[in-house]
């Protein structure tokens, strides 16, 4: 049994007309909701081993911020290029690539991809605002065996605005 922990970005900054969407940086809302859902994952006793993740400035933030409260080691982070503008499949062929005996494992990416995923993994339709976090408990062995037939349970949903602080 494996742990997927889907994670969208924190709200970005649309401030510098100048950067790429590639460059945008979080907003001080979405530093605020990002560190709030790590400790939520912390309390939930979801820390992942290891976390993918695209390579996107507000992504980078994202994971960063989030493994402050986590401590994971510098190597526990693998910052993917194939994670930004990417689909399903490209975030399929990110998890299969992970060691076997990581137990929890947390992506860190973008919408549209992260709702498919986690639609396409659980069959659930739901929105997932920035830095909303979707737990899904995986029935798998190992990262290898996953594909688009994974079945997945969602185990929980959550956003920044619904928790209490």
């Amino acid at each position: 049994m494996k742990k997927l922990i889907l994670m969208r970005h924190g709200k970005s900054s649309w401030k510098d007309e100048h950067l790429t969407d590639f460059e945008r940086p979080l907003k001080k809302r979405g530093q605020h909701d990002v560190i709030l859902m790590a400790k939520l994952l912390k309390q939930e006793k979801l820390i992942p081993g290891l976390i993918l993740s695209s390579p996107a400035m507000r992504c980078r933030e994202t994971v960063l911020l989030a493994n402050e409260v986590f401590g994971l080691p510098e190597e526990a982070i693998v910052w993917d290029d194939n994670l930004y503008m990417a689909d399903e499949e490209d975030y399929l062929a990110a998890l299969k690539t992970l060691p076997k005996d990581e137990k929890i494992v947390l992506i860190c990416g973008h919408n549209p991809t992260m709702e498919s995923l986690m639609q396409s993994m659980t069959g659930t339709i739901d929105v997932m605002s920035t830095a909303g976090v979707a737990y899904i408990k995986l029935d798998l062995e190992a990262w290898g065996d996953i594909d688009e037939e994974v079945d997945g349970r969602l185990k929980a949903l959550w956003r920044p605005k619904e928790i209490n602080e």
